[in-house]
């Protein structure tokens, strides 16, 4: 199995305020329903009550929470920690990707017990000055491989980056 995060953040590492991502790039959308539509994509209480409609579709969604249960939220499966999301995503192929999707401490928590192969982000050329909720230092073991540019146009706000980290490993 392959686990990856995928977020977008500003050049200052925020990813929300208030309950609400900070930045709603068409472009960015786009890349995320290609990469996990299919797939499974695990998540905290607080990402999964932002969403607008429910469960992300086409997808397996896995939430963690301390105070749900499994069969609370109809098309969810419930977990108490990161580690039963990731031993219940259990892909049937060994490269399947499963993607972890927010929040903060979700994002930091797979990071400390080296869970994670991959990180793709979308970097917004912004500084966010309203946040409350930052992804991550990410790890001096990952680098990027790919990074692609682009200028805003009539349908994104900001100029933005598209940047796949890897962990590296000897």
């Amino acid at each position: 199995m392959i686990v990856s995060l995928i977020a977008a953040i500003s050049r200052n590492k925020a990813l929300g305020n208030q309950g609400d991502l900070i930045y709603h790039l068409p472009a960015d959308m786009k890349r995320f329903r290609k990469m996990t539509t299919g797939r499974t994509v695990i998540m905290g209480r607080k990402t999964y009550d932002s969403l607008p409609n429910g469960p992300l579709p086409n997808r397996r969604n896995i939430v963690i929470s301390k105070t749900l249960k499994d069969g609370d939220i109809p098309g969810v499966e419930i977990v108490n920690d990161i580690m039963e999301a990731i031993f219940k995503a259990n892909p049937t192929e060994p490269n399947e990707e499963v993607f972890i999707i927010g929040g903060a401490s979700i994002y930091q928590q797979a990071l400390d017990l080296k869970l994670v192969d991959n990180i793709y982000l979308t970097v917004v050329d912004d500084i966010a000055k309203e946040a409350d909720v930052f992804f991550p230092e990410i790890p001096d073991e990952y680098d990027i491989v790919w990074g692609e540019c682009h200028s805003k146009d009539e349908n994104n706000k900001y100029d933005y980056t598209f940047e796949d980290w890897k962990r590296y490993t000897c």
